[in-house]
């Protein structure tokens, strides 16, 4: 709509914040007239009209199979556009259309802002299905009379009140209809039955709607004044009910056809499985959070008894052995401790990389500067934990093999993200250090070192990737690992 309205119209940025607005809103009027509405704008020269919206009905068939966005038509070719826009009124004089064999009844409403008529709403009917209306059609057809007249006064939609319609009720889920004073005049039956959900033991019809839904949504305090006029109609708000196990979401539309309330509309939904299973939800997320901060604290008293451990070691090569080992827990318990931050199983991996280097360092402080370029992203936990661990070992691997003791060094490691989404993602990971190299006849796909081995079987197992390791220009190792960035299945 946006390209559509600045490529051929006059409006300006306001005029299209009010457009959006009536967009945002008119499914609503689609669904109370059993119509399709498309918005028709006049071209900056004046001659032409462009459809820059259209929204079809879901309580009866289309009039439009086709989309008429973006279509072009000349003024005098459609005569009640030309009336409804000269003269600012609903326009519904003419026969029926027909399209396609089948007859089509079109309504003009002009749409108002601050005094100027901005487009036209075209309102199309298909007529072969039209039989003797119910009083829910009746009731529907008088509403959506109602908030014509308001959108051609300018009254509607609500300025500053814009609805995302995927959470707000819609007219099919329950609509009552109230009169000045807030006693319902009509009750949908699927109105009826969310607020029987609550609690009511009778019919709607004849009640004041905002005493009787206080009372079925009892508070500790006083009466809650501001839902009892928001059920009233008096506001346009919305809010949601709990009573009796039920949770009911309201929303009130107030009628003002010629400037004068007449009465309100509101939309009513049953939400109460729907909120069950958000809360159900939100436990297991704080359960599965909980869960990983214990992992954590176990890891971390492995990781302290093993420290301790290695402290009344005699031999050199068992400390050392112990000290590996506290690593390799630590780097598990970084992933555990984000993760139970987190409201889902994925990880910002690019902390938890700064960590592990942080960690690793240790080794030789002061020494080799380890330093991070790249990002990793986020990424799945049954990638993170792995490849904290093969992070680890490469580093480790690095920090006590390519230097000569106290010589000075710098190790590096870069991440380099990959494809279009989570599926075909690739993480290309180097590890670069000016180290000593490697030995004459090394190949890191045999060598016997448990940190190379469990590297080994982490990336090319775990992970679904490869791994390799060569010499460096103009002196150094290069660890490439390719993985994929997200888990096989």
């Amino acid at each position: 709509m946006n390209d559509l309205v600045r490529q051929h119209t006059a409006l300006g940025e306001t005029d299209l914040e009010w457009l959006h607005l009536l967009v945002s809103e008119w499914q609503l009027l689609s669904d109370l007239s059993f119509a399709d509405l498309v918005l028709w704008v006049p071209t900056l020269d004046g001659t032409r009209y462009v459809s820059v919206a259209q929204m079809r009905p879901n309580t009866g068939p289309t009039s439009y199979q086709d989309d008429m966005v973006g279509h072009l038509v000349p003024r005098g070719r459609r005569p009640l556009l030309d009336a409804a826009l000269d003269e600012g009124r609903i326009v519904r004089e003419g026969d029926p259309e027909w399209r396609e064999e089948v007859p089509v009844r079109v309504e003009s409403i002009p749409v108002r802002r601050e005094g100027r008529v901005l487009g036209v709403i075209a309102r199309n009917t298909n007529l072969l299905t039209v039989r003797t209306p119910s009083r829910l059609e009746l009731t529907y057809l008088q509403s959506a009379s109602d908030l014509a007249q308001m959108i051609a006064a300018g009254a509607f939609p609500f300025p500053g009140q814009q609805v995302d319609m995927d959470a707000s009720p819609r007219v099919g889920d329950g609509l009552i209809r109230l009169d000045a004073d807030g006693v319902v005049t009509y009750a949908s039956p699927n109105a009826l039955s969310a607020y029987h959900r609550l609690g009511l033991a009778s019919d709607l019809v004849g009640q004041d709607l905002g005493a009787t839904t206080a009372e079925l949504a009892p508070s500790r305090g006083p009466v809650d004044e501001a839902l009892v006029k928001l059920a009233s109609g008096w506001a346009p708000r919305e809010t949601e009910v709990e009573g009796n196990g039920g949770v009911i979401q309201l929303r009130a539309i107030p009628l003002k056809p010629k400037g004068i309330r007449i009465g309100s509309l509101v939309l009513c939904r049953d939400v109460t499985e729907l909120r069950r299973r958000e809360r159900e939800l939100i436990t297991k997320d704080a359960t599965i959070r909980e869960i990983h901060h214990r992992v954590k604290n176990n890891l971390q008293t492995v990781a302290a008894l093993l420290r301790l451990q290695s402290r009344r070691m005699d031999s050199p090569q068992g400390r050392e052995a112990l000290n590996e080992a506290v690593r390799r827990v630590g780097s598990i318990a970084i992933v555990h401790e984000t993760l139970s931050q987190n409201l889902d199983e994925r990880v910002e991996f690019d902390e938890i990389a700064d960590r592990v280097i942080a960690m690793v360092s240790e080794i030789s402080p002061g020494r080799v500067d380890c330093r991070r370029t790249g990002r990793f992203g986020i990424l799945d936990a049954e990638v993170a934990t792995p490849l904290s661990m093969v992070l680890t070992e490469i580093l480790q691997n690095a920090l006590e093999h390519a230097f000569t003791q106290g010589e000075r060094g710098t190790v590096e490691v870069s991440a380099l993200r990959s494809g279009t989404g989570r599926k075909d993602g690739r993480l290309l990971i180097t590890v670069l250090d000016d180290g000593n190299g490697l030995p004459e006849g090394f190949d890191p796909q045999r060598a016997g070192n448990l940190g190379l081995q469990i590297v080994r079987t982490l990336v090319e197992g775990e992970l679904g990737g490869t791994f390799d390791m060569v010499r460096a220009e103009p002196r150094g190792t290069k660890v490439v690992l390719d993985l994929p960035s997200s888990p096989q299945k």
